[in-house]
């Protein structure tokens, strides 16, 4: 029976956005760039980073792999440039690992920015004394097949969120958002609002001034009550 060439496909490029546009959003919170694009973009809060204080901004290399397969996530990284994420989607298998120490470092020397994998890793302790962003969704010693089945540099769904090659992917300890480079002019303006607000905020509580308690109460009553919550007065028995 003959078999289709889906599911056995490598792209060999990626139509990477400029390198300054990507850089741009170095520091900015993933929660405040998830908020500007009506809180949409942000990848499932079961990922969890392994490196302690995390920071991860780079373009995304895709991967669709077969459950608990690592073959196309290795060749993966020979294909990566500097400054690229690899981001899989292993169909959050559990059972497999997919990477693990030797290919953590393999991937810092290649200048590769970081990992975001639906799947489990091991040598998870590892991951601090090499300084590589690594974002998956647990941990297992079982290591991984390695029969080549995927694809690579195709849209993904990885951890709720569709993944085009050459997307501008962000990480913190917070999580990952995903945002696509024709939208990145746009998000920044809007997020540069909304990140010099809450840094005034923070900073004003730092110095002790306190926000304006009586304005808050009012808007956020106006909310509930527009929303059809009732007041009623005394104990609920």
């Amino acid at each position: 029976m003959a078999v289709t060439k889906y599911g056995r496909r490598i792209f060999t490029e990626i139509k990477r956005p400029d390198r300054e546009l990507v850089e741009k959003f170095r520091g900015i919170p993933s929660s405040n760039i998830n908020d500007m694009m009506n809180r949409m973009f942000n990848m499932y809060g079961d990922l969890r980073c392994y490196l302690k204080d995390c920071t991860m901004v780079g373009t995304a290399l895709t991967v669709h792999c077969s459950e608990g397969d690592n073959a196309l996530l290795h060749y993966a990284m020979d294909m990566a440039q500097p400054g690229d994420v690899i981001v899989l989607d292993g169909s959050g298998c559990m059972s497999r690992s997919l990477c693990g120490e030797i290919m953590f470092n393999y991937a810092k020397t290649k200048g590769i920015a970081g990992f975001v994998l639906d799947g489990c890793i091991r040598d998870a302790d590892a991951v601090d004394s090499i300084g590589l962003p690594v974002y998956a969704k647990g941990i297992t010693p079982q290591g991984p097949w390695k029969i080549g089945l995927g694809e690579i540099n195709v849209p993904i769904a990885c951890c709720g969120q569709v993944v085009f090659p050459g997307d501008i992917i962000v990480g913190d300890p917070d999580g990952v958002v995903v945002i696509r480079p024709e939208m990145a002019e746009e998000v920044l303006e809007a997020v540069a609002g909304k990140f010099a607000s809450e840094k005034k905020t923070l900073e004003n509580y730092a110095k002790g001034i306190m926000p304006n308690r009586e304005k808050h109460a009012a808007e956020y009553k106006k909310t509930v009550t527009d929303n059809g919550c009732l007041f009623v007065e005394g104990t609920w028995k």
